[in-house]
């Protein structure tokens, strides 16, 4: 298993590509750019810490995932991704939210810089996994949001977890926050088909709120289809039991 010292030769590398291409292209804030030229290596060393983070949660939803196939003849988990905030998505946010420039500050308000996106195969999945996941010892839940019970107004669906899971380092230990999402393939279809079209530049205002209507009618339509699978696997589940 590779230790935290590893992780961080492999990463200094990358992060320090990402910072200098940053630095060259981003139109914002002078002060952002500021705070990452002072404070080079405790930025590099947290950014490693968000790495570990997400390493240990994809580690305990890959535990989760072989368990229920075991005990239930069949893998909730289709697929889990991850990633780390770009320095762009970082300034956007900071200069969004209007944070202090402080790497304290950055720590503590943007809760999302670590990310891991689990795709389940049925609704059922997302909650059974999420509540075998917040049982954990040492997982502590900040925030939840459910966009599945409570869509967007977009028609997004998905359920977000805020949580904090420690990161053993080697005299101490570190809590970390990691954004998780748990999804459905379906809500995961729409959500990333939504994100390329949203970005999609000069639509005139008329033609954008009929797409904005078709994405929503589609996720109506998606979630329909997630209701009927999920029947459809307890009626498979129904007949098995007798």
């Amino acid at each position: 298993m590779r230790n935290l010292e590893d992780i961080k030769r492999s990463g200094f590398k990358i992060i320090e590509q990402k910072r200098e291409e940053f630095m060259k292209q981003s139109i914002l804030s002078d002060e952002f750019l500021d705070l990452l030229d002072k404070n080079k290596k405790p930025f590099d060393l947290l950014m490693s810490y968000y790495r570990c983070a997400v390493m240990e949660i994809e580690t305990k939803f890959r535990v989760l995932d072989q368990e229920y196939s075991l005990e239930y003849d069949g893998n909730p988990i289709e697929s889990i991704k991850s990633r780390i905030k770009s320095y762009d998505s970082i300034a956007r946010k900071v200069r969004r939210k209007n944070i202090p420039m402080t790497m304290e500050s950055l720590e503590e308000n943007i809760r999302d810089i670590a990310g891991v996106r689990v795709v389940c195969s049925f609704p059922e999945d997302i909650y059974e996994l999420a509540d075998s996941f917040l049982r954990q010892d040492d997982i502590t839940l900040i925030e939840m949001k459910d966009y599945i019970k409570n869509p967007k107004p977009s028609g997004y669906r998905s359920l977000h977890l805020i949580v904090q899971v420690p990161i053993f380092l080697q005299k101490t230990k570190k809590y970390v926050y990691v954004e998780v999402q748990l999804r459905t393939i379906a809500m995961d279809f729409w959500a990333s088909l939504e994100h390329k079209l949203r970005y999609k530049k000069n639509i005139p205002e008329d033609e954008a709120k009929l797409i904005a209507q078709e994405l929503y009618d589609c996720s109506v339509e998606s979630a329909k289809l997630d209701e009927r699978m999920q029947k459809i696997r307890s009626m498979m589940n129904k007949g098995e039991s007798k």
